[in-house]
């Protein structure tokens, strides 16, 4: 289930402030309702119908419309923003070769430092499952005795319309009473004229009218969504009573004002709730309802209502005044004196974080730096994740819209500043998914601090044969997605991989260059995660492959001579304009990235050609791809192509080709136009690997 809102730390406060601040002005209106209890019904149910509306209307709503008038009258004198563009910033090496990047993107909630414990979730889950559970009982009492009503009425008898008013005589025992709200019907229960006088009659009648033309049935129906809304709330039920109390006391006070004789109105009233039953639904008007007694030793001793005094008027408009005006001065008070410090908070150039709440929560730094020449240059932290930053090739500043490409994980973002300067509300896109994201300039108190990066293992001796003491190899979870190589310094480990994709890692070789293999090396999936060689030193990724190769031997007991064959391949070359790749500046002790941000989207560090041609082959093409570039040292590029379906067959995956305007090239256009090199398919001798045996992997 998805909510258009993170439960936080933000909408909790905002829910309690509201409640707390309904229930103080509630009180307050009961204070000036029994002020007036001796002046008209009619005034004290509007006071009652303001107290119910109040908590469908939270002062931060009022606050807000002040806010915006500020705003409004500032934006005029608003100074204009800059722009600047800067490309090209040092790339970085990633360590991880996973398929998914370092920073997935995620809702974001700006107000909190850290994530939200579980539990204090799991509470709030509880308290809205709780809630619902009320709202649906309540509003489904309310439905079902609503339907009957309606289908009682559906079966009346017709009669002459009373003033307008349609008017139907029903078989049921409920009594007199305006049913609908925008097109109201007057029910009249069967034998009711014979229970009551013809005076008696017209009294009730009277008091029915008085009700479709103060439109209760629809004051009713609100109140009744606040009470579904609020049902915890007791201050909610106590209203509900009154408004149907000072409504009945208003039409009596209507219908004795018409000149109805006091007597006959009440024994009227009193041979109703004699004969007939109440009605069940508060919006649905009748004439019995509230104190009875109390109501009828009001009808008989004759309503004293008094005018408003001068002290009660003065009284009635400060409230008014106060229960508007305060907040909304409140709001341009607040955004005044935002914008008088916003002049100084225009600059890009600053410390800016968010959180990403994923199902691991993420807290991402972005720091933006300006050059003497104006030109920016920013670093990406993923926090939680590395404390080593991530190069942002692209950071644009113009119209108060910031524009940032991090080419590095396939990210951009787009974002635009607050008129204080003080946030940045935009949209992070990673690979194929957009997300809402939002930045807050951060201040040496709240400022995250970003980890100290691990000290630096020395390379491992260049002539070592290591080996992993440890290894452990299981099944891979079956509803696991992708597949992985990687791991931390002297770590390392696979996610989601078969046995043709571990000799294709560690042999280099495409799966139509290994021969005997057995059916299950393309179906059986391990994950596995190795403990630490038995040889001091950070191994690069020869040494790697050098313990992987004896992890197969030992667990997989797997045993191979190598042959040459003539196979359908793709030879790797560089294009006539030559390559348009960018020398990469990472260590070349460091394992190389490649990796996809979704099927088609390719970004590789700190790679030889040999490498980049090991990755296509495994995990794009289904065919071997053969190095012909004469390409010496490590590169980095970035290629996005459209795929076909003969693509990522060892993923899994079935490829639903991108047919719109501005879909990428297919990939042999874009190895050639992109990182200017060409790819030609031939058939050329290549090596294989003929297995002489192999076997599922031992206990761990």
């Amino acid at each position: 289930m998805t909510f258009p809102f993170d439960w936080n730390e933000a909408w909790t406060a905002a829910i309690f402030h509201h409640l707390w601040q309904s229930t103080i002005f509630c009180l307050l209106l009961w204070v000036l309702a029994l002020m007036l209890r001796r002046n008209s019904a009619q005034m004290r149910f509007r006071l009652w119908m303001l107290a119910s509306v109040k908590f469908l209307l939270p002062f931060a709503l009022l606050i807000a419309a002040g806010e915006a008038v500020s705003v409004k009258r500032a934006e005029t004198k608003a100074e204009p923003f800059f722009s600047v563009v800067m490309e090209g910033p040092t790339a970085q090496s990633i360590t991880s070769t996973k398929r998914l990047p370092s920073v997935a993107p995620g809702h974001l909630a700006v107000t909190s430092v850290a994530a939200s414990p579980k539990k204090h979730r799991s509470i709030i889950w509880m308290m809205f499952g709780l809630w619902s559970l009320g709202c649906i009982a309540i509003s489904g009492i309310w439905f079902v005795r609503w339907a009957r009503l309606r289908a009682v009425a559906q079966r009346g008898e017709s009669l002459p319309d009373i003033d307008g008013l349609r008017v139907v005589m029903t078989s049921g025992g409920t009594e007199p009473g305006i049913f609908g709200i925008f097109r109201p019907i007057l029910i009249l229960p069967q034998g009711l004229t014979d229970n009551l006088t013809d005076a008696q009659l017209k009294a009730i009648v009277e008091h029915e009218l008085c009700h479709v033309r103060r439109r209760d049935n629809l004051t009713a129906a609100i109140h009744m969504f606040v009470s579904v809304v609020f049902w915890f709330h007791p201050l909610v039920w106590l209203i509900g009573r009154q408004l149907m109390t000072e409504r009945e006391a208003a039409c009596d006070e209507a219908v004795l004002k018409n000149a109805h004789s006091a007597f006959a109105y009440a024994e009227g009233i009193l041979n109703v709730c004699k004969f007939y039953l109440e009605v069940p639904v508060a919006c649905v008007s009748g004439v019995t309802g509230a104190d009875l007694k109390k109501r009828i030793a009001n009808i008989l001793s004759g309503p004293v209502v008094h005018r408003l005094d001068l002290v009660r008027k003065v009284v009635l408009s400060v409230a008014g005044i106060l229960s508007i005006g305060v907040p909304v001065a409140f709001g341009v008070l607040h955004a005044e004196r935002s914008y008088a410090q916003a002049p100084a908070k225009q600059n890009i150039d600053d410390t800016w974080q968010g959180a990403l709440h994923l199902q691991k929560d993420l807290r991402l730094v972005l720091k933006i730096t300006k050059a003497p020449d104006g030109s920016l240059k920013s670093n990406f932290y993923s926090i939680d994740q590395n404390p080593r930053p991530l190069a942002v090739k692209e950071t644009l500043f113009q119209g108060g819209e910031l524009k940032l490409n991090v080419e590095e994980i396939d990210g951009t973002y787009k974002g635009k500043m607050s008129p204080d300067g003080t946030t940045i509300t935009g949209d992070w896109k990673q690979g194929d998914q957009s997300h809402p994201l939002i930045l807050v300039r951060a201040t040496p108190e709240t400022a995250w601090t970003i980890p100290e990066p691990p000290a630096k293992i020395p390379p491992m001796a260049a002539d070592a044969n290591p080996s992993f003491e440890v290894a452990t190899i299981k099944p891979s979870d079956p509803n696991s997605k992708g597949k992985g190589f990687g791991g931390p310094p002297r770590h390392f480990q696979t996610h989601n991989t078969t046995l043709n994709d571990l000799i294709m890692f560690i042999y280099g070789v495409n799966t139509k260059q290994i021969i005997g293999a057995p059916s299950w090396s393309e179906t059986d999936k391990f994950d596995i995660t190795t403990g630490q060689p038995d040889v001091p030193g950070s191994p690069n990724q020869e040494q790697v492959k050098i313990m992987m190769r004896k992890l197969l031997e030992t667990r997989f007991g797997l045993k191979f001579h190598k042959d040459k064959k003539e196979l359908s391949a793709y030879v790797l070359g560089v294009a006539k304009d030559g390559p348009k790749l960018t020398k990469s500046t990472g260590d070349p002790n460091n394992p190389p990235a490649f990796f996809f941000t979704k099927f088609g989207h390719l970004t590789v560090r700190n790679a030889t050609m040999d490498d980049f041609a090991n990755g296509m082959q495994g995990a794009v093409f289904d065919r071997p791809v053969v190095n012909h570039t004469g390409l010496e040292g490590r590169w980095d590029c970035t290629l996005k192509w459209t795929p076909d379906d003969t693509q990522f067959q060892v993923f899994g995956a079935k490829i639903v080709p991108d047919e719109s305007a501005d879909a990428p090239p297919p990939v042999f256009t874009a190895i050639q136009e992109q990182i200017g090199l060409k790819l030609d398919a031939a058939k050329t001798m290549v090596d294989v690997m003929v297995l002489d045996h192999v076997e599922k992997p031992s206990e761990n």
